[in-house]
């Protein structure tokens, strides 16, 4: 097993959370009739969208290809804005948002994405450390909680390699290492076993699923539908941009 769990208390009891308090019961996150187009030509990628999750959760959203999965993602992130409805997440109304306040709700949140998207210049220590600089953490800060996030995630040896040395699982647990350093409230994990093989895939989600299980709400992308049924979590299923199904304990 390369992800040793029980060392993920670390990071719950010694970093502290930059996050906007949630009044108990309310959404961590809330779609209120959302629709998103990319072009009045085509379908809406996302159609009257309405769901809650809540602080806590763990969310796996499915769908085929073109369904809307990555969409719903990058809403929540903030990467794209929705033409009609209201998102809010971490206490902030997504669309009166200015581009300035993005980082602020970006802090609040982990992302671990499909392509790893690291700096390739920098190392793998570098890449980790990159969002504590960008708040301020101090230099021993950085170094004890890139060293545990590392280690976390089976990577205490590789600190100084840099992405390209990397095989592409080593990237993924980089990505998830860096997602996870900073101890976020939650987790938007999109596609994150794309690209590894499948004992890793189950790696990856036997840690998320660890962290949920202290609190982390986590939202995973995935068209894996055997690795859903696996771990019997809350299930969105997406179709032509609709929520067609919400089911709780793996089903699909």
């Amino acid at each position: 097993m390369l992800f040793c769990v029980d060392s993920i208390r670390w990071g719950v009891e010694s970093i502290k959370r930059e996050v906007i308090d949630i009044e108990s019961g309310q959404p961590l996150i809330e779609f209120k009739g959302v629709s998103k187009s990319y072009s009045p030509k085509e379908p809406p990628a996302l159609h009257d969208v309405n769901i809650k999750i809540y602080k806590g959760d763990f969310v796996f959203v499915v769908g085929s290809s073109g369904a809307g999965k990555s969409t719903f993602a990058k809403l929540i992130m903030r990467e794209e804005t929705p033409n009609t409805g209201e998102i809010i997440v971490n206490g902030y109304k997504l669309a009166q948002m200015k581009k300035r306040e993005v980082p602020y709700l970006r802090r609040t949140m982990g992302i671990v994405f499909q392509d790893f998207r690291l700096i390739q210049n920098m190392n793998v220590f570098d890449n980790v450390a990159f969002t504590l600089r960008v708040v301020g953490a101090s230099r021993q800060q950085i170094r004890r909680k890139v060293s545990h996030a590392l280690a976390l995630v089976g990577l205490g040896q590789k600190a100084r390699n840099f992405p390209q040395e990397l095989s592409g699982g080593e990237q993924q647990r980089v990505g998830l290492a860096r997602a996870l350093v900073n101890n976020p409230s939650l987790i938007i994990a999109d596609e994150p076993t794309g690209n590894v093989d499948p004992e890793l895939s189950y790696e990856i989600v036997d840690l998320l699923t660890e962290i949920n299980r202290r609190g982390t709400t986590v939202v995973m992308v995935t068209h894996d539908h055997q690795l859903v049924r696996d771990y019997a979590r809350r299930v969105i299923m997406l179709e032509n941009g609709s929520i067609v199904a919400d089911n709780a304990e793996g089903v699909v």
